[in-house]
């Protein structure tokens, strides 16, 4: 066995097993959602994806490693002033993730530090502008415009912003009494309001309803009193019908023979009929002469009869 020559095959061989594992580490196997930043010399050479990839030994070599999933980062508590110069503290949590790995290498020195800070510079800014009250009511447009911001700023270093959720407001605990005080007076003023929508709602029902029953009442009225009138204009034509009926007929039997006696003898029946009744009564009356005197009144009844005869033939001469 030459002893010379082993020095010189030991050196081969860690040669060779030098060689082999640096040929083994230059597999690279990334897995998905992940990319890799391969310089060569130094130099920005090419963006690995996700598979199996080959590189030189000793030349080229992974510089970054980047995660291209969705992540997220929480904003620490920062300070700010609303637009009236309320002190509050404001956190959050910013959702991004990287688009470009190459930018994301090379376009700033830590992304992730740059964009909390330029997430706190954002919102302080615009939480300036608004006031106490409105910075609880418009969480949704204050998240809005501080993900536009933010995503317009972080888009040279290939990092795009999702979404911006603002987690607390913290208010100062004399300014929290204050809006608690506040809030319960105007509970307090929207309950009487409502209760005195409801009175007057109540009160012009009420009217409605009184003025809608003295419109039936009056409608009513009004129908009866036609209905009455009605009756009655009824009933006067048809005593006028019969008056003029019975006087046609008494006309008609005047024109018989006998008839001026009969009529004479009707009146007078009915004149001592009355008298008799008169006579019953305790009332006591004082009557002229002439009334206790029938034969004066069977004259003057006679007389009338015999003028409206002496009338009629007149009238009918006339007509012929």
């Amino acid at each position: 066995m030459n002893w010379a020559l082993l020095p010189l095959n030991i050196l081969w061989l860690i040669i060779g097993g030098l060689f082999l594992t640096a040929i083994i580490k230059s597999i690279k196997i990334i897995p998905n959602k992940s990319a890799k930043v391969i310089e060569r010399l130094g130099k920005y050479h090419t963006t690995l994806g996700a598979g199996i990839h080959m590189l030189i030994p000793f030349i080229d070599k992974v510089r970054y490693t980047h995660n291209l999933k969705e992540q997220a980062i929480d904003v620490p508590t920062q300070p700010c002033f609303t637009n009236d110069n309320v002190r509050i503290e404001v956190d959050g949590v910013l959702y991004f993730k990287v688009v470009e790995p190459k930018r994301a290498s090379y376009g700033i020195t830590d992304y992730r530090y740059g964009t909390i800070q330029l997430a706190q510079t954002t919102m302080r800014s615009v939480i300036g502008k608004l006031e106490l009250d409105k910075t609880f009511e418009e969480r949704e447009n204050i998240n809005g415009a501080i993900l536009k911001n933010i995503d317009e700023a972080t888009d040279p270093w290939g990092v795009r912003i999702t979404r911006y959720e603002i987690q607390n407001i913290r208010v100062p605990d004399d300014i929290l009494n204050a809006m608690e005080v506040q809030m319960r007076s105007e509970r307090d003023k929207r309950a009487i309001v409502a209760r005195s929508l409801g009175e007057m709602e109540s009160r012009i029902n009420s009217s409605s309803g009184e003025r809608d029953e003295a419109i039936n009442r009056s409608e009513g009225e009004k129908e009866k009193r036609i209905n009455e009138a009605e009756g009655r204009a009824a009933e006067i034509r048809s005593l006028a019908k019969a008056t003029a009926t019975s006087i046609a007929r008494i006309a008609e039997a005047i024109e018989q023979d006998g008839g001026e006696d009969a009529l004479v003898l009707r009146i007078s029946e009915g004149y001592i009929e009355e008298l008799s009744k008169l006579a019953q009564k305790d009332t006591r009356l004082i009557l002229p002469m002439d009334l206790t005197n029938i034969n004066s009144v069977l004259e003057t009844v006679n007389a009338m009869v015999q003028r409206n005869k002496r009338l009629g033939s007149e009238d009918m001469s006339g007509k012929r």
